[in-house]
């Protein structure tokens, strides 16, 4: 199974999900599949990566 990593636009953007370009990632945060498409969106600045803390609560942005 692929690994699933969480993660939310940066301020401001709206980034387009993969492979559905008429669905889009914002501010909430999303659990996506680990893939070049989502790494290269973190490594842009475009997408930001959420850890959850010990109480399973989204919390600290990486």
């Amino acid at each position: 199974m692929k690994e699933k990593m969480l993660v939310q636009a940066a301020d401001g953007l709206r980034v387009p999900k993969e492979n559905r370009a008429n669905s889009y990632i914002t501010n909430n945060t999303v659990k996506v599949p680990d893939s070049l498409y989502y790494r290269c969106s973190v490594t842009d600045g475009d997408l930001t990566m959420v850890t959850e803390n010990l109480n399973n609560e989204t919390g600290v942005k990486e």
